[in-house]
């Protein structure tokens, strides 16, 4: 449902004192500070991955916020990730990225493609020599957990609050006004939405339809690296291609596990979870008749996950008034480009810097947010949608073609608009483009 609410865009200037509580439940977690005068208080709802950077960036920036996580515990849901040179930049500056680098993998050779049938390579990338000199940093693979851990780090103690589930949002006044499940209400000048997926935020607010079937699904599952072929321990991504199916594998957690994710048909499965599970036979029928290679792989996997992919549309509009979405809740997209958790880094760093540069005024702070990140995310979630139709053609003039345009390609330097990405060159830029377009208009 959308709900229109009336407010000032401008919050009074002045402290904004916090209350001393401990409702979650878990001792020395809620941080009690009075805003420095012109400082808003800021709510983080969902402490994931871009709960945590938001509140790193924020601290970074010199602005003081709560994180409030449902979950019992700081813990992520999933496996592997990679951490491209866009994402690895913002977490050096951070100060982060030397921790997590002694738990990932630093990859040698990334997208290499290989045929389904007999695993001919159809391209790669010699990440080791290209991917620096390029783009100033490396690419790596890691756990999710390793990284929600790092990011954590980043973040001063007492900031996170556990067991904080939102059930609903409100305006009171001119200030967004969150209740949780325990029945505690807390206001904020500020609310952001890093509340994943199923963000109750975005459904407050927007009027999106409801998410659409992709016919996708996802499989995933950690190999213990001593019971894992030795193809799927080089330090590479690996992606093998072919009807309607493909699956990706590379080595994490400083090379003691291997992740495999794949997608195949989902027939009437429609289950969105990253909790659901499959058995190994199910994995196994969907890569009947694929490389011997890969079912070697797949028998050695422990429970595989599975979920469908639902198809989204991205959003015209994130923010209203003083409330915002940053991460999936703000452009969930398919994982085809490896960019999820890269995207919801950067709208961290932008956020931060937004907010920083208008203390007083945080709704026009969240504007620029988003006609700052809109465009590049809407992008990625474009062009990931259309990825699967390529991954999955079957065999036949169209896959020649594309396997043919594989081996020509470079893929590192194709989408450099995505690993060059630096949040303060954007924003600079953004600067200089009104500032140019003020100057014009005073000369007309």
């Amino acid at each position: 449902m959308f709900i229109e609410w009336p407010w000032s865009p401008a919050r009074p200037a002045g402290p904004a004192p916090w209350s001393q509580s401990n409702a979650g439940g878990t001792a020395g977690v809620e941080c009690v500070v009075t805003e420095p005068a012109g400082n808003p208080h800021i709510a983080i709802l969902g402490g994931g991955i871009g709960g945590l950077a938001a509140a790193a960036f924020l601290h970074r920036a010199g602005l003081t916020c709560t994180v409030y996580e449902q979950a019992s515990e700081l813990k992520e849901v999933g496996a592997g990730l990679v951490v491209a040179p866009n994402a690895a930049r913002l977490l050096r500056r951070l100060g982060v990225l030397d921790a997590l680098v002694e738990r990932a993998v630093r990859l040698d050779v990334g997208w290499e493609f290989r045929r389904w049938a007999d695993g001919t390579v159809l391209s790669a990338e010699d990440l080791a020599t290209a991917c620096e000199r390029l783009y100033g940093e490396q690419t790596y693979t890691a756990h999710r957990a390793d990284l929600l851990d790092v990011l954590g780090s980043a973040v001063p103690d007492g900031v996170v609050r556990l067991g904080k589930r939102c059930t609903e949002l409100v305006m009171r006044g001119e200030r967004p006004s969150v209740r949780f499940e325990d029945g505690e209400v807390i206001e904020a000048d500020v609310v952001i939405g890093a509340d994943g997926v199923h963000s109750v935020v975005r459904g407050t607010f927007t009027e999106s339809p409801a998410p659409a079937y992709s016919g996708i699904c996802a499989f995933r599952a950690l190999v213990p690296a001593e019971q894992a072929p030795a193809f799927a321990r080089r330090n590479a991504q690996t992606l093998w291609i072919g009807p309607g199916h493909h699956l990706v594998h590379y080595p994490i957690s400083a090379g003691t596990l291997v992740n495999l994710v794949a997608f195949a048909p989902a027939g009437d499965y429609s289950v969105e979870s990253w909790t659901a599970t499959a058995t190994v036979e199910e994995f196994l029928v969907e890569f009947a008749g694929w490389d011997s290679r890969l079912r070697d792989l797949i028998e050695a996997a422990n429970t595989p996950g599975r979920w469908a992919l639902l198809d989204r549309a991205p959003l015209r509009r994130w923010s209203y008034g003083p409330v915002t979405l940053l991460g999936d809740a703000a452009h969930p997209m398919f994982p085809f480009f490896a960019q999820g958790a890269a995207q919801a880094i950067e709208d961290a760093a932008v956020l931060a810097r937004c907010l920083a540069g208008d203390r007083a005024d945080p709704a026009k702070a969240l504007q620029r947010y988003e006609k700052l990140r809109i465009p590049r995310t809407t992008r990625l979630q474009e062009i990931s949608h259309g990825r699967s139709h390529l991954n999955h053609l079957p065999d036949g003039p169209e896959q020649h073609a594309r396997d043919k345009a594989f081996a020509g390609d470079d893929p590192l330097v194709a989408n450099g608009w995505i690993y060059e990405y630096d949040p303060d060159a954007a924003m600079a830029h953004s600067r200089g483009a009104r500032t140019n377009e003020a100057s014009r208009s005073l000369v007309d």
